[in-house]
């Protein structure tokens, strides 16, 4: 059990647009994680970025590594550019903390898996939804039984996302920066969240394609058939095409009850005429402003990769969970492509 009596040491590189939620979350956490440093290349970037948040900006990359005092890396930068900065993290014997996905290519995630699995070090990726209040609460019921086998899954994310000001940036939207579309950029947090209620995807059958309201390489709508490996049946439907965007709902139905989340809010009907709601209102980041979501379920993620680390254990998100929703984008895409059904 590592440095239990004193506060966690983190590094961060990466200073993008995903960082917003992580600084506004580290704040918070300034009790029980201390930020050693933040490094991006762009000096004037960082110092802007380390100004706003009041946080410390590293020297280098080099610098945090060798700072005894820094426990983990968490990772923010865009995914084309994770695989040598985890490399050098994990060779420092220093964890891994890291957003979605987990690089563009299921190949390259797994050299990255591998990489912290041959040095002994841990590696957790942001899945932030898995961490609201609604979603909590489904996973605990369905973990103890009560609602019964799973027998059929609903998941919709009709989200938007404009091409002036979103898709027009440099990248955006394309396999060489983000590894995919709408799977790979948006759906693969509801994606993420969906397999850790149901378990794995055996098969898909799936429709993939750009739609006229976008100039982008990669596709904007997905739908698609599932075969669950417990025997349950599911649907799947993903879009950045749906103006002007509006939360994601995952439905599941039970022997006993079905169980909708819908954002971060969660709906149970029992068969026996008991309805229960759990959650929070709240934006998820479906319209045009991606970041528009509370930093609270990112500050909840951060504490308990922290905590997992500190007691030697697995964080609830890991390297090899999220290999499970990348291996079920590339069945969903490859099935779109040919036409065909998939085996994941």
């Amino acid at each position: 059990m590592a440095h239990e009596h004193r506060i966690f040491g983190l590094g961060v590189v990466g200073a993008g647009m995903a960082a917003k939620p992580h600084a506004l979350a580290l704040n918070a956490l300034k009790d029980q994680v201390a930020v050693r440093g933040v490094w991006r290349r762009n000096r004037s970037e960082l110092d802007q970025f380390c100004a706003e948040y009041d946080l410390p900006a590293a020297q280098s990359y080099e610098a945090l590594l060798a700072d005894p005092a820094v426990d983990a890396i968490l990772v923010l930068t865009p995914p084309n550019a994770r695989e040598e900065i985890v490399a050098a993290a994990a060779k420092a014997g220093k964890h891994v903390l890291m957003e979605k996905p987990v690089e563009r290519s299921t190949e390259a995630a797994e050299r990255i898996v591998a990489a912290c699995d041959e040095a002994g070090v841990t590696l957790g990726i942001i899945f932030q939804h898995r961490f609201r209040a609604a979603s909590k609460a489904l996973a605990e019921k369905v973990a103890s039984g009560a609602l019964g086998d799973l027998q059929a899954v609903h998941l919709v994310v009709p989200w938007w996302r404009p091409q002036e000001g979103y898709y027009d940036k440099p990248g955006r939207g394309t396999f060489a920066q983000d590894g995919g579309g709408v799977l790979m950029t948006q759906a693969i947090h509801s994606l993420d969240l969906m397999l850790s209620l149901t378990g794995p995807v055996k098969a898909v059958t799936a429709l993939s394609a750009t739609t006229g309201l976008h100039q982008m390489e990669t596709e904007d709508f997905v739908a698609g058939g599932m075969e669950f490996i417990n025997g349950a049946v599911g649907a799947l439907m993903a879009t950045t095409a749906n103006f002007p965007g509006g939360p994601e709902s995952l439905t599941l139905n039970f022997s006993k009850a079905s169980a909708t989340l819908t954002g971060g809010n969660l709906t149970l009907n029992r068969f026996d005429g008991q309805t229960e709601t759990v959650g929070e209102a709240s934006s998820s980041g479906g319209g045009a402003d991606p970041m528009a979501f509370p930093f609270d379920w990112h500050m909840a993620q951060i504490a308990e990769f922290a905590d997992a680390v500190q007691q030697g254990r697995q964080p609830v998100s890991t390297g090899h969970t999220a290999l499970n929703v990348h291996r079920l984008i590339d069945a969903l895409i490859r099935s779109g492509k040919e036409g065909k059904r998939v085996e994941v």
